[in-house]
């Protein structure tokens, strides 16, 4: 199938939208279009046709409450759980499971070797959730997916900080310099001067670039340079940094960074020792580097042996994560070369304009339904049940549901299940928003083909709207 993404995504900030953009004066009924006053003549033919449009339209609001439904309808749309410190012990990790966990995430990018062992030994001895469905005891899979460091750029440890845990404060308009250099390195990071872990970053800038510190906590502003490797910017606000922080560039052109880091070659290694099933590639930017990480699968496979890896049992599959602008520009040919996609909608949110996340997510999971690949929507699905909440926000349950209604495979938690404190209900909750929609989905879908109908789409009734209005203006 051949397929082109656009990815058009633009700074709201920067893009006048002259041409497109309608205002609705309701206190004078006049409507302002395409730079154009109109009368209340034609504002009321245009109402006219928004009521025809309307006609015969019926709403039923079939709205059960999953909880109370009987039996046990087994959701399309799986959920990953990232198992961490609060729910890989017994019996929290099987209450996870019994809710409804389909694929367990390893986050090797804080994992120890021991917290590895623990979690996958106790997935084992789950028992699975549809056990019933076959025989009493069976212990269904539950697939297995390590989730690498990745090739991350990030600042060095700061000065005298020995216990890992200190801070400084950049002050906003002050100048700091990001130093390459081992000299840097060796001497700590102050609020004058820090060491950046990226070699390439000098190549990868020029002055007006900005500089992200800690998934966006501080933001610096390019202003020049000082040899290959010193770039000098300004704090454009206040904040602490700790060491070893994120560091992110967007629009930066980082496609010299390695597909693996020496971490996660020997991560990905052990992980096939666990017998794991998918692979999430962190930061990938090409389809080469997919290839990559394709060949040291193999590798490992035929250095592991038969006794560990046998050769007919398939290498796991990877999963690409898309969190750049460089992910985005190669997306087409990384989706060919991949198993399946995640959109990592954190390290993306700080890369891309943050308002363009969600239209870079319904591009992805779009393409994704049309060559058959799996899509996994992934970040902060119900980021306040991470926070010592035991209820998600309405908006994060609206981002669930329409993730559903996008056709997303899987749907992701993070520090909901890993640290937070209601792991198993993260899970329950997730999974009765993933029934309501695809139940409520399929109702309207059965609607759709009697003669009661369905109010359209926004994306049709909009479109609808705006035919409408050019014909007026013609």
């Amino acid at each position: 199938i051949f397929l082109r993404t656009s990815f058009y995504l633009p700074n709201s900030l920067t893009v006048q939208y002259s041409n497109i953009q309608v205002k609705m004066i309701f206190s004078n009924m006049m409507l302002s279009r395409f730079g154009r006053t109109v009368t209340t003549a034609s504002t009321s033919a245009t109402f006219s046709r928004l009521n025809r449009s309307l006609s015969g339209i019926t709403t039923s609001f079939n709205l059960p409450d999953p909880q109370l439904q009987k039996g046990d309808n087994v959701a399309l749309t799986k959920i990953v759980a990232t198992i961490g410190p609060t729910s890989e012990q017994m019996p929290a990790l099987q209450y996870v499971v019994d809710q409804g966990m389909s694929i367990m995430r390893l986050n090797f990018s804080h994992a120890t070797t021991e917290e590895v062992e623990l979690r996958t030994t106790n997935l084992a001895s789950c028992t699975g959730r549809h056990s019933s469905l076959t025989e009493p005891k069976t212990n269904n899979m539950r697939a297995i997916l390590l989730d690498t460091k990745g090739p991350e750029i990030r600042s060095g440890k700061l000065k005298n900080d020995d216990s890992g845990h200190e801070t400084i404060l950049l002050e906003e308009g002050k100048s700091i310099i990001l130093d390459t250099s081992d000299a840097r390195r060796d001497e700590g990071g102050t609020v004058e001067s820090l060491y950046i872990d990226y070699q390439g970053l000098v190549q990868a800038l020029e002055v007006g670039s900005k500089v992200l510190l800690d998934d966006g906590a501080v933001v610096l502003t390019v202003t020049g340079f000082d040899g290959d490797n010193k770039v000098t910017c300004t704090i454009d606000n206040s904040g602490d940094l700790r060491s070893r922080a994120g560091v992110n560039l967007p629009g930066a052109n980082t496609s010299d960074l390695p597909a693996m880091s020496d971490k996660d070659k020997v991560d990905i290694k052990y992980g096939m020792t666990k017998d794991i099933d998918y692979v999430a590639a962190s930061f990938v930017q090409n389809a080469q580097g997919v290839e990559e990480i394709r060949s040291h699968l193999q590798k490992c496979k035929d250095e592991l042996g038969d006794d560990v890896w046998p050769t007919d049992q398939p290498l796991p599959l990877i999963i690409s994560k898309i969190e750049s602008l460089s992910g985005l520009s190669n997306f087409d040919a990384i989706l060919a070369a991949s198993d399946g996609i995640m959109v990592a909608r954190g390290d993306l949110g700080v890369e891309v304009p943050l308002v363009q996340v969600g239209n870079a997510q319904k591009e992805m999971v779009a393409a994704c339904r049309a060559v058959g690949k799996p899509v996994i929507v992934a970040t902060q699905m119900l980021e306040s049940m991470a926070k010592q909440s035991p209820r998600p926000t309405r908006a994060e349950v609206t981002d669930v549901t329409n993730a559903v209604y996008d056709g997303a495979d899987c749907v992701m938690l993070s520090g909901e299940t890993a640290k937070g404190k209601y792991p198993s209900q993260s899970v329950q909750t997730m999974n009765n928003i993933v029934k309501s929609a695809e139940q409520y989905y399929a109702s309207q879908q059965n609607d759709n083909t009697s003669s009661n109908s369905i109010i359209p789409s926004p994306t049709a009734f909009m479109a609808t709207i705006s035919r409408d209005n050019a014909s007026d203006m013609a």
